[in-house]
């Protein structure tokens, strides 16, 4: 048998970089807010960078729009956030058209200086067509206070 120890750290990283498409090559983003010095962008880059920041409080939707379908198999996503919120995310696509109606999970988060400061999730999926992959953030529970961020998005 050969064996392996793994830095503990490592469970939740992704893989090398090969391992992940190219997001930026192969589609096209459409946001509800971003503040300009945390774009978009930068959650789909290795090491992520500031992360994306909405520019508002409230609701807030990330939707990925396939230039060709694409198959995924893993979604990886890493929220980071200091201060105390209850965050709700919900994934979704589409293999036809741009609405996405397929509910791929809905899950909620509590963040707090004493508590946890990152949420990391990593989903095994079977999708062979994606054209449509849509984040849909609620920073607060519906209370419109807090703004919504993303530190890293990674699809494979």
């Amino acid at each position: 048998m050969r064996k392996h120890l793994l830095d503990s750290a490592a469970i939740d990283q992704p893989q090398d970089s090969s391992f992940w498409i190219s997001v930026d090559r192969l589609a096209s983003v459409e946001i509800t807010s971003e503040d300009a010095a945390y774009p978009i962008e930068s959650v789909f880059q290795a090491g992520g960078g500031n992360g994306w920041r909405a520019a508002a409080p409230g609701k807030q939707l990330i939707r990925l729009l396939f230039d060709s379908p694409q198959p995924l198999r893993w979604i990886w996503l890493r929220f980071s956030e200091s201060k105390e919120r209850t965050q709700e995310f919900t994934l979704r696509y589409a293999e036809q058209g741009r609405v996405a109606d397929r509910e791929i999970v809905r899950q909620q988060w509590s963040f707090g200086p004493s508590g946890s400061t990152s949420q990391t999730e990593k989903y095994q999926v079977d999708l062979p067509k994606v054209s449509v992959l849509e984040l849909s953030l609620d920073p607060d529970q519906g209370r419109g206070e807090a703004v919504a961020s993303l530190a890293e998005w990674r699809l494979a």
